[in-house]
């Protein structure tokens, strides 16, 4: 598959399909690679990819710090996920295309339509996390990270990323960068030298500016309240999908569209062809008018 240097941070994507471009930032929470759109639960079960990609030219990709794309060790906030989307659109010089995200995706696509809203043509927000629960959870999965790091250091997190394989989400003592330790060894020799009091420094910014609130983050408020782009709303029940999250965002969205059927009703079929109908009209309404 290949690859795109984006701010210096190689991108691993995939395009499958034709038609009007579908930018899907993937699901997973800290293991958002480009395969979980097929092989993570509700999409395995639904299989989105196999249908929107017969109509839209499908884009997905490895968020940065998992998969074999790369990182970097920063304060990362939504709006860096945005970046990187952004920047694999003008590598491949598309100028507007709508947004698709999963789980913890739909995160990066809010944040995306605020700061370049004249980029989305719709946004499809699957599932989109929040609750009280999916806060608790990552707080305290960051907690038991920083609580290693303080205990064994930096070289044991390399070691154990290095020796268990695991992502962040299955293992939280392997940190968020865990892919590119894994996947980089000179980043794995800077990390391990890394400075421990700066780094919990930075995990301690990271985990507060993500997981902020007991809704959907990724945006405020205010700010989507002012959105003028449609949004097609699927929401999902579970800790980590919480269905008040999704009734949030129908609440700030002044162009959401909640798809009011529970999850046990998401069947493949229903759920596939309302998506193609949401995005086959905000394509024919987005389409240049026909000259006199």
């Amino acid at each position: 598959m290949p690859i795109a240097s984006i701010d210096g941070i190689p991108t691993r994507y995939e395009i499958l399909g034709s038609g009007p471009p579908l930018l899907m930032f993937s699901p997973g929470g800290f293991n958002a690679t480009l395969e979980t759109w097929s092989s993570l639960g509700a999409y395995a079960r639904t299989k989105p990819l196999e249908h929107l990609s017969r109509s839209y030219t499908c884009i997905r990709f490895d968020r940065r710090e998992t998969g074999q794309s790369g990182g970097r060790i920063e304060r990362i906030g939504w709006e860096h996920y945005v970046a990187q989307g952004k920047g694999l659109l003008d590598h491949l010089k598309i100028e507007r295309a709508h947004l698709m995200g999963g789980c913890m995706g739909c995160c990066p696509v809010l944040a995306f339509a605020v700061a370049y809203p004249e980029t989305v043509l719709s946004m499809i927000l699957y599932w989109p996390v929040g609750g009280a629960k999916f806060r608790l959870g990552n707080h305290q999965r960051f907690a038991e990270h920083l609580a290693f790091v303080h205990q064994q250091g930096l070289e044991k997190v390399v070691a154990l990323a290095i020796e268990s394989g695991k992502a962040f989400g299955a293992d939280p003592r392997v940190g968020p960068w865990a892919s590119v330790i894994r996947n980089d060894p000179a980043f794995a020799r800077a990390y391990a030298a890394h400075s421990v009091e700066r780094y919990k420094l930075i995990l301690a910014g990271m985990e507060r500016q993500l997981f902020d609130r007991d809704t959907a983050p990724g945006a405020e408020p205010e700010d989507m309240l002012g959105l003028d782009i449609p949004a097609l709303i699927i929401p999902g029940q579970d800790a980590s999908h919480a269905t008040s999250a999704a009734r949030y965002l129908e609440e700030c969205l002044p162009r959401g569209e909640y798809w009011d059927v529970a999850v046990a009703g998401q069947t493949e079929e229903l759920t596939n062809a309302r998506m193609m109908e949401f995005l086959a009209v905000t394509t024919s309404r987005s389409a240049p008018a026909a000259a006199n």
